[in-house]
């Protein structure tokens, strides 16, 4: 199910809202949480139990790790656990057919390859519960001792397919307690519409521009046609990704929540540096909190500086896509 399809704009999000606001507030994460669920089964209902494995595992970890917060060696030991269960689970669904295949290739061996599907928004809800239990180690924030709002956090449809990243820090007040009215829902309305015009009515069909001259050619490309091309995928990609980023801030609102701005309209920047800035700037901000500074920043003179921006590039590249392409990409932007 899409933000723009039929049945999630005349059903499933009239429905929700409906029962949302019938319900009284004490109910109201349970509401999102299960309406959540049935909007992420109706593509993947076997996935589901991964997104549920992840949502209990990391509550019971916060939990530990609060717990035991005086015991240094048990709060680390249960912290590096959930690192690397998080991170192996994204790496498996996401990075093993990569990894198997470059094996094969350079090795000249033949180990058979699984195709498994992308879980659907599984890089989202990872770095979001990854912040989560990242944050309470730091005690950072208050652990939630309430496995429904916690679900809430990590299932919540409005950012589950394309983002923002929306870190605990960011709504754990919202989360116990939000107060909704019409004004903020009206606000919520006119962004999801907004959202909704730029990838109906300019990213498809800008798209079908860019579909048509990918699919023409190379000898019978023009200069012209070329750049058109160019254009026409530039302002397809970001009326889309922006299209959504506005859809769900619009959803947030609509239900009680102020997400991140994820795009800041990163096409009039004057350098590189302001449009990563201005472009995904709920992956920036993570990437930032939890690997850039952590590794220094900029506080460690210039050299170093430059190592932790390769590093957060890098991985900014890796987390696009398991392709070379993507790793290139990030090293470049780097540079």
């Amino acid at each position: 199910m899409v933000f723009s399809s039929l049945i999630f704009i005349f059903v499933f999000l009239p429905v929700t809202i409906l029962i949302y606001y019938i319900a009284p507030k004490a109910l109201r994460n349970l509401v999102i949480f299960g309406a959540s669920l049935i909007f992420y089964a109706w593509g993947e209902p076997i996935y589901i139990l991964i997104m549920m494995f992840s949502t209990i595992f990391d509550y019971i970890n916060g939990l530990v790790i609060d717990k035991y917060r005086e015991n240094r060696k048990l709060a680390r030991v249960v912290f590096i656990n959930s690192l690397v269960i998080n991170l192996g689970i994204l790496g498996f669904f996401k990075y093993y057919g990569f990894i198997i295949g470059n094996i094969n290739g350079l090795l000249n061996l033949d180990i058979p390859l699984i195709n498994l599907p992308l879980p659907l928004g599984i890089s989202f809800y990872t770095f979001q519960t990854l912040s989560y239990t990242i944050d309470i180690y730091l005690n950072k924030i208050p652990v939630q001792k309430n496995i429904i709002s916690f679900g809430a956090y990590v299932t919540m449809f409005p950012q589950l397919v394309a983002g923002p990243i929306v870190r605990y820090s960011e709504v754990c007040r919202e989360l116990n307690s939000r107060q909704e009215n019409l004004y903020q829902f009206g606000e919520g309305a006119e962004l999801f519409i907004i959202g909704l015009s730029k990838k109906i009515l300019l990213a498809n069909n800008i798209g079908l521009l860019w579909d048509t001259i990918k699919a023409t050619p190379v000898v019978e490309l023009t200069v012209l046609s070329s750049w058109l091309g160019i254009l026409a995928f530039t302002f397809q990609i970001y009326f889309d990704f922006g299209g959504y980023s506005d859809m769900a801030l619009g959803l947030g609102k609509m239900f009680g929540f102020n997400f991140m701005k994820n795009f800041d309209y990163p096409y009039i920047s004057k350098s590189i540096t302001e449009f990563w800035r201005r472009w995904h700037i709920s992956l920036g901000a993570w990437f930032r909190e939890y690997v850039y500074i952590p590794l220094g920043g900029n506080k460690e003179g210039m050299l170093k500086q430059y190592r932790n921006i390769i590093i957060v590039w890098l991985l900014t590249g890796f987390w696009h896509g398991a392709n070379w392409n993507f790793i290139l990409w990030g090293l470049y932007y780097g540079v």
